[in-house]
């Protein structure tokens, strides 16, 4: 059931790419595998997938000490992130996307283990203004990269956004096209080591509009593993 959903996903993955002239390998599927057990993702990992996405860290870590021995696996954090969580997500996940405040990064940085590789990191940011969505704000977003750039063990990857849903397709485009203008306005500021390569966004529902927009990373949960 996962492999043929797995497949499905992939399909349209690959079927946006060709309506925005892009290659389907320009865009990385993370299987949101939150509430799922082990075994769930051992099925989805038996049919190819690599990176799953976590919004629970408690719950996360349960998962990856499960499956420790499957090397090639990326865990990416991808939940609001508490001061009093940061050192499980340093000691356990590949990459962090929900990282909107300064102190966050500071504890990930402390934190991360100096064996391991550079925590991965996505800036989220509350492209829509959202009243009740976690994300620095774009106006706030450079002074922030600034700060986060200058810390050791990690390395800024991009940006991530959940936008409100809309079912309109023009209008999620216009809201994605905002968080991919930004993007590649922090990339051409010239403040930055290396250039990101990352901009998270799309979900089940508007994988399509944000691959048009020139997402490289879409969030899919629902579609893989079905209802929770």
């Amino acid at each position: 059931m996962i492999a043929s959903r797995l497949i499905a996903v992939r399909d349209r993955i690959s079927a946006a790419c060709e309506a925005a002239h892009r290659d389907p390998a320009s865009v990385r599927l993370l299987a949101v595998s939150k509430t799922f057990g082990a075994d769930t993702v051992s099925e989805a990992m038996a049919a190819g997938q690599t990176d799953f996405g976590e919004n629970y860290i408690a719950e996360g870590v349960e998962k990856i000490t499960a499956l420790r021995q499957h090397t090639l696996l990326q865990w990416h954090c991808i939940g609001p992130v508490q001061s009093n969580k940061t050192r499980l997500v340093a000691e356990h996940f590949d990459w962090v996307q929900s990282v909107d405040r300064l102190k966050i990064a500071q504890r990930l940085s402390e934190q991360r283990p100096p064996h391991l590789l550079p925590l991965q990191l996505c800036l989220q940011v509350n492209i829509d203004g959202g009243a009740n969505k976690s994300g620095v704000t774009p106006g706030e977003l450079m002074a922030l990269i600034q700060e986060v750039i200058k810390l050791p063990r990690l390395r800024l990857r991009g940006l991530m956004t959940i936008p409100e849903p809309t079912a309109d397709f023009a209008a999620a485009c216009a809201v994605h096209s905002k968080a991919r203008a930004l993007f590649d306005q922090v990339n051409s500021a010239g403040v930055l080591p290396e250039a990101m390569d990352t901009l998270s966004m799309g979900m089940t529902a508007d994988l399509e509009a944000a691959i048009a927009s020139g997402s490289t990373m879409v969030r899919v949960g629902t579609a893989i593993f079905g209802g929770r």
